[in-house]
């Protein structure tokens, strides 16, 4: 706790999902591209969308810069859409919008909370869908180039939760628009458990209520209950490995991946199976429909929340041999940090 920062600072809690109670030394706001040009860049800035995957763990001594650029334009020719949106759009709000008017990829994607200009930062997917699939480009201003620059699809080196904007090579782009294109020869993706049930003549708005449905049941509202969605990956081993787990194992979920000799496991059920599932220490709990997310019931503080995602990791690791790391981003007092810092 900085004492300093809590009589002179600006409260993060609203700022991002979790709603530790937690300061910055500021907050700016950037509404407009223009501003970009006037704003000097600092080490200590910190980039933020709404805060749906990111945990203030600690009083941080920067100034935290929130995305609120909006927009959204299309185009389109005999074969795609073309769709351009301001990176402070909301995410849930744009799958629906673009639903509405009949263009289809990203109904699997439905409900997933953020905003645009945080999708291609993790390459955010859900039921057998990656975003990245879709995005043609990503617009950013270079603070040490003081610039607009676009980065097309390769040059966003897009993987599983993944992308050059993790990097700390891309720490001066301050995201501003996501471009995306959809084919207009649409084809579902039933890959994923329920979806499968749909059928192959399954329309997207079919697909998007299923998604819709699902989520609900499984995953909890961070306005009702503070959180931060998925707070571990879900781990990719070698196919060897995971024989092996399904030999001991035989319920374990294993998801295909691009690599043939690499897997996908479900991290919330080697949650589950470690009987975790509603575990809590202090107000910070292991969800106890969807194990794969932490809760804040109200009264818990940071030190909780990465006490209980030790635990997690360790009780996981000590089972199965298998490491997973967290999907959010941990802020501490100097910026990012990893789980162990």
């Amino acid at each position: 706790m900085n004492n300093k920062l809590r009589r002179d600072g600006k409260s993060v809690r609203l700022l991002h999902s979790f709603q530790l109670p937690c300061f910055a030394q500021d907050v700016l706001y950037i509404r407009d591209e223009a501003e970009l040009k006037t704003l000097a860049w600092r080490d200590d800035f910190l980039f933020l969308g709404e805060g749906t995957n990111t945990l203030f763990v600690d009083d941080f001594g920067g100034t935290v810069v929130v995305n609120a650029l909006k927009g959204v334009n299309i185009e389109e020719d005999e074969e795609s859409w073309s769709v351009s949106v301001g990176a402070g759009e909301n995410w849930h709000e744009l799958v629906l919008n673009l639903l509405d008017k009949a263009i289809f990829g990203l109904e699997n994607l439905v409900l997933i909370p953020g905003s645009v200009g945080a999708s291609p930062v993790q390459n955010i997917g859900a039921y057998g869908v990656e975003v990245g699939t879709f995005i043609d480009s990503v617009e950013v201003w270079d603070f040490e180039q003081q610039a607009f620059r676009t980065l097309n699809q390769q040059a966003c080196e897009f993987a599983y939760r993944d992308s050059v904007f993790k990097r700390e090579s891309s720490r001066k782009l301050f995201i501003t628009r996501v471009n995306f294109s959809f084919p207009k020869a649409w084809e579902p993706v039933l890959t994923y458990g329920p979806l499968a049930d749909l059928g192959s003549n399954a329309t997207a708005k079919a697909i998007a209520d299923k998604v819709i449905e699902v989520r609900q049941s499984k995953l909890p509202d961070p306005a009702v209950l503070p959180n931060a969605g998925s707070f571990f990956k879900n781990p990719v081993v070698s196919a060897h490995d995971a024989e092996q787990l399904k030999a001991k194992y035989a319920d374990l979920p294993v998801y295909e991946t691009s690599q043939p000799e690499k897997v996908k496991l479900a991290a919330g059920w080697l949650i589950e199976a470690c009987g975790l599932k509603g575990f809590c220490l202090k107000g910070a709990c292991v969800h106890d429909k969807q194990a794969l997310v932490l809760v804040n019931k109200g009264e818990a503080e940071a030190k909780h929340v990465l006490a209980l995602a030790k635990a997690v990791q360790t009780q996981v690791l000590e089972k199965f041999g298998v490491n997973i790391s967290p999907e959010v981003r941990l802020i501490g007092a100097q910026g990012e940090r990893g789980l162990y810092e």
